[in-house]
């Protein structure tokens, strides 16, 4: 769906990427979030692409990427994969933005490789480790899935794999300002991968790790002092899905420096509800 962009799968260690490819220029790699795949950028890429050599890749599990061969869904692990992809496509040092679960794994890649990110850019999204510590019943009551999710013995995917269109199209739409605005093309690519069963399950496995070995890895960096030293970006949603008001920035002081942002006024999908304005807060972040 991203024109212009050609598609190459990667055999990386611990599993197999499929990433869209485009651009030319410096090279920026975009992550997407839960339960989408690289498509969720087909409204912002090729707009990038005239001035950045642009990597949409699938992570680990999701989309026509391959499970994880050893099972490890921690962010680590997924900001690993970004770090072997871009080497293979002859990138050391890169900019990354990342949306949802994407941004998780981008922060990851900042904090654990910091001499491959220039700049940093994170969508509608704070570090897990802030958002377990806010979490109260509102918040739980609007965030629901990160706790269904990371329920053991296999429970979220037996309902999910019910009915997964219907759940997935549901999820979506509701995270919508406008439910209408996904395109009809997008939802149903997000639903041919998310029919499978090793993808249903790939996606707990990563709220797990949420739940798990990501929020002691960001216990661990704060214990440590470490923090963020590239340029942060932060964009958030006016009508985000987290329930609670807070303030996204002073939250991303915490981990970084340099960090600048605003909110836009769209629902939780920023770069398929308000691409225009994401596309022109990213070239700007970036150049």
């Amino acid at each position: 769906m991203i024109e212009n962009f050609m598609h190459r799968r990667f055999d990386l260690e611990g599993t197999e990427i499929d990433a869209a490819v485009g651009g030319e220029g410096p090279p920026l790699l975009l992550l997407h979030g839960y339960p989408q795949t690289h498509v969720t950028w087909h409204r912002v890429a090729p707009v990038l692409a005239r001035r950045f050599t642009v990597v949409a890749p699938d992570l680990r599990g999701y989309g026509d990427s391959a499970p994880a061969r050893d099972g490890d869904y921690s962010k680590r692990a997924m900001a690993s994969d970004q770090v072997r992809l871009m080497a293979r496509l002859g990138f050391d040092r890169f900019g990354v933005a990342g949306h949802d679960r994407g941004g998780r794994v981008a922060y990851r890649l900042a904090l654990d490789h910091p001499g491959r990110v220039g700049r940093l850019a994170v969508l509608d999204m704070v570090p897990t480790l802030d958002m377990w510590e806010m979490m109260d019943a509102g918040m739980a009551m609007s965030v629901y899935h990160w706790l269904f999710l990371a329920q053991p013995d296999g429970l979220p995917e037996s309902l999910i794999g019910a009915d997964p269109a219907g759940y997935l199209i549901r999820t979506v739409r509701s995270w919508c300002a406008d439910p209408d605005v996904p395109e009809p093309a997008a939802l149903a690519e997000y639903v041919r991968c998310f029919r499978r069963p090793e993808v249903i399950h790939a996606a707990c496995e990563d709220y797990r790790a949420g739940a798990g070995a990501d929020r002691e890895h960001d216990a661990a960096d704060r214990t440590a002092g470490r923090r963020i030293a590239c340029p942060v970006l932060a964009l958030w949603a006016r009508g985000g899905t987290d329930g609670r008001p807070y303030d996204p920035l002073a939250v991303w002081r915490r981990w970084a420096d340099d960090v600048s942002g605003r909110e836009i006024g769209c629902g939780h999908f920023l770069q398929e509800e308000a691409p225009d304005e994401v596309a022109r807060a990213l070239l700007a972040f970036f150049e």
